[in-house]
């Protein structure tokens, strides 16, 4: 069992399951060794129902994920023809919208982001699997990532300019969520 003990300034011992299924306990500092291997043998039950959880969690993330085969060159330039026929023209009519524009967009295969923005290069990068969704949810992808060429963090600033360019952003994100059984990072 992959078992990560972290040291702080805390009262009590605490415990909790990582992404990947390893158990993470926080320990105060003057805290024994031996105590805190009881602490996590005390909590087997807990900690094995809550690993088969993670493992079920992952697993249907693969099955989405997997869905959209790109192991082969073919696969990831057809992915890259199909995205550019989606994302380009919506990224065209927004910024046109918002008076914003990017300096360059790229795809690449990433589970952990739809999508994200370097504001200072100016440039957005879309996550490959965005072809596993409605266009409604890849819209609100592209209008989150053109809102960061406004404003740059998610402060009331910014999720105002969701609200004016694409007001059911919140609907769109939630619906992503369902459909990919997964928290995923904007």
């Amino acid at each position: 069992m992959d078992i990560q003990i972290t040291y702080r300034r805390t009262s009590r011992l605490s415990l909790r399951i990582g992404k990947y299924g390893e158990v993470r306990v926080s320990a105060p500092y003057s805290c024994p060794r031996q105590e805190i291997d009881h602490f996590i043998e005390k909590h087997q039950e807990w900690i094995a129902e809550a690993q088969e959880r993670t493992r079920e969690r992952l697993e249907k993330r693969d099955e989405f994920f997997d869905q959209l085969p790109l192991s082969t060159r073919e696969e990831c330039q057809d992915a890259t023809n199909r995205m550019n026929a989606i994302i380009l023209p919506l990224v065209e009519k927004y910024s046109k919208l918002m008076g914003v524009h990017p300096s360059g967009i790229s795809y690449k295969a990433t589970i952990s982001k739809w999508g994200s923005c370097a504001t200072r290069s100016r440039r957005i990068q879309f996550s490959a699997y965005l072809l596993l969704l409605p266009d409604w949810c890849i819209e609100h992808v592209v209008v989150h990532e053109l809102a960061h060429l406004i404003e740059p963090n998610h402060s009331a600033k910014f999720y105002a300019v969701m609200d004016k360019f694409f007001p059911r952003w919140r609907e769109a994100r939630e619906e992503t969520k369902r459909i990919s059984r997964m928290e995923v990072e904007e």
